[in-house]
């Protein structure tokens, strides 16, 4: 019986993704704009709740 590791399968399938999304970011019409957007939608509500966590961990040590 053959196994395999959970971490060769996240490798894999990490590269599968990026090969995908290349595909779809390369491609016609509007496609290359919808993922940008996507990806920067992504990384702003990111930015905005990690920072929110991280002023809400600061005020539990700080005195009042």
């Amino acid at each position: 019986m053959d196994t395999v590791t959970p971490m060769n399968v996240i490798v894999d399938n990490l590269t599968e993704m990026i090969d995908l999304f290349g595909d779809v970011a390369m491609g016609q019409g509007l496609a290359p704009l919808l993922v940008l957007f996507g990806g920067l939608l992504i990384v702003f509500s990111m930015g905005v709740f990690g920072a929110l966590t991280l002023g809400a961990v600061g005020s539990l040590f700080s005195a009042n």
